[in-house]
């Protein structure tokens, strides 16, 4: 067994014991592999585990990466997240290239994504970035302003809103982890519970990362994002 397969059942272990703790079908938890750094050979070592969902932070390498996994494995069905920040001259790549975008935070960026969507392909799966513990140097909007976001992104062709995504500051504690996620899994079921048009689809709760996926799970998250846990140490240093 690989290091990367090896880890990633240990991550997947992990999640089910954290469910297991909080009450929850592990299957109510999707893990998304952060790939960012790493080649698309490691990619094809996590697919070869049964890996199939990944996530990519800088947009141009994201590309490049899912051109060479579907060179290497043309008929996989993988799914392609973008979870770093878009730029407006980016928009383009993500809305040709990606499944789904979980940092929208503008209208503006949701906009040009509608606009960019080739016909062709299915919606664009959104999530909207919540900044939800107002961490002065983190993106996201603020949680009062989340609700109206959600609803005129809601009504964009070729997009379909999913939820929330949050990346709050580090916390001291588990407790101190798991309070800041449950203050977004409350804003995610507030918001899901006014029935508004265009959130038929508002089940996904992204957030929880390698260091505090279980308080995450614990609080609510469907859907992890963990690298570290299953590459390792990033290769090269973040930009």
């Amino acid at each position: 067994m690989t290091t990367i397969a090896n880890n990633l059942q240990q991550v997947q272990a992990r999640i089910a014991q954290a469910c297991a703790a909080a009450g929850r079908d592990p299957d109510s938890v999707s893990l998304l592999a952060v790939s960012k750094t790493f080649g698309a050979d490691a990619v094809l070592e996590a697919v070869a585990a049964g890996q199939r969902a990944f996530g990519e932070n800088y947009i141009q390498e994201g590309v490049d990466k899912i051109a060479a996994v579907r060179a290497a494995l043309p008929a996989a069905a993988l799914q392609w997240h973008c979870i770093g920040p878009i730029q407006s001259n980016k928009t383009r790549l993500v809305a040709e290239h990606f499944d789904w975008a979980h940092t929208v935070d503008r209208l503006k960026i949701a906009e040009r994504l509608s606009a960019q969507r080739p016909a062709h392909l299915p919606a664009l799966q959104l999530c909207i970035q919540v900044n939800v513990d107002a961490g002065p140097t983190k993106a996201g909007v603020p949680p009062a302003e989340v609700l109206d976001l959600v609803c005129a992104v809601a009504k964009l062709p070729r997009l379909q809103v999913r939820g929330l995504m949050s990346i709050p500051d580090p916390a001291p504690s588990h407790e101190a982890q798991r309070a800041v996620h449950e203050s977004a899994r409350r804003l995610f079921e507030q918001i899901r519970q006014t029935g508004a048009p265009g959130l038929e689809k508002f089940d996904t709760l992204s957030m929880g990362m390698t260091a505090d996926l279980d308080a995450a799970i614990q609080a609510g998250s469907t859907m992890v994002r963990v690298g570290t846990g299953i590459f390792g140490g990033r290769s090269r240093p973040t930009p």
